[in-house]
């Protein structure tokens, strides 16, 4: 594989869009439900990776757009600061109608 680089900082998302975002109601609603539905779960210390599959009825979903709601909602659950996140996995998998999925997994990089 090979692997381009760039000399250029990457662009936040918060640098992105001016002025500020609110949360629609829809994000309310699976902020809220997905906090319910999270089990126990022990973070480690120090650096992270974290690996979410996600399953999109379409194929044409963009995988890229899932990964900071949850990566959010998981750090208010957990009680992490995100930036402690080093390598992020994600993986798309394609569901029938209304089989929608994710799941995640944490761990510690030495």
């Amino acid at each position: 594989m090979t692997q381009i680089q760039l000399h250029i900082a990457p662009m936040s998302v918060n640098k992105a869009w001016q002025g500020r975002r609110f949360k629609t109601n829809c994000y309310k609603k699976f902020e809220s439900d997905v906090l319910l539905m999270l089990p126990h779960y022990e973070i480690p210390e120090g650096k992270l990776g974290l690996k979410i599959q996600a399953g999109f009825s379409s194929a044409a979903s963009d995988l890229d757009n899932i990964a900071k709601p949850i990566i959010d909602i998981l750090q208010k659950k957990y009680k992490f600061n995100d930036n402690r996140i080093y390598k992020l996995e994600l993986e798309k998998k394609v569901t029938k109608k209304g089989k929608g999925f994710f799941n995640f997994s944490i761990w510690g990089i030495a």
